[in-house]
């Protein structure tokens, strides 16, 4: 059974940072492309990043490129996203999201976390 777990959510102030981390379990996580995807209170579903099954490979939404950094530990079965420079925009729920093919990229995300809430405010 697929399981995906998030962590490291909370309260920070403008500027400030957090790293987000979401450890999975019930499948190979190293054949699998890892997403970051965002739900902020009353919009829609936001991808914010992406990495390649070995990390070689990231993509980020234009709205966090050069803020945010999205990285992987196999051994460990983690994803993480390193938020910097946070601004009250970034205010959402975070869901770690796996891809539904093993070790290229669709976009079709098979299985979700439960997310974790950031709050970026003064």
């Amino acid at each position: 059974q697929v399981q995906l777990v998030e962590s490291g959510g909370g309260l920070v102030q403008p500027g400030g940072s957090l790293k987000l981390s979401c450890t999975a379990s019930g499948f190979t996580f190293s054949f699998y492309w890892m997403n970051w995807v965002r739900q902020a209170p009353g919009k829609g579903l936001e991808w914010v990043s992406a990495i390649s099954v070995a990390g070689g490979s990231t993509d980020y939404a234009e709205s966090v490129k050069g803020r945010f950094t999205i990285s992987r530990d196999n051994a460990e079965n983690t994803l993480y996203l390193q938020m910097n420079s946070l601004k009250p925009e970034d205010t959402a729920v975070y869901y770690c999201a796996k891809d539904s093919i093993t070790n290229l990229y669709s976009g079709d995300f098979a299985s979700w976390g439960q997310g974790t809430p950031v709050t970026v405010s003064p």
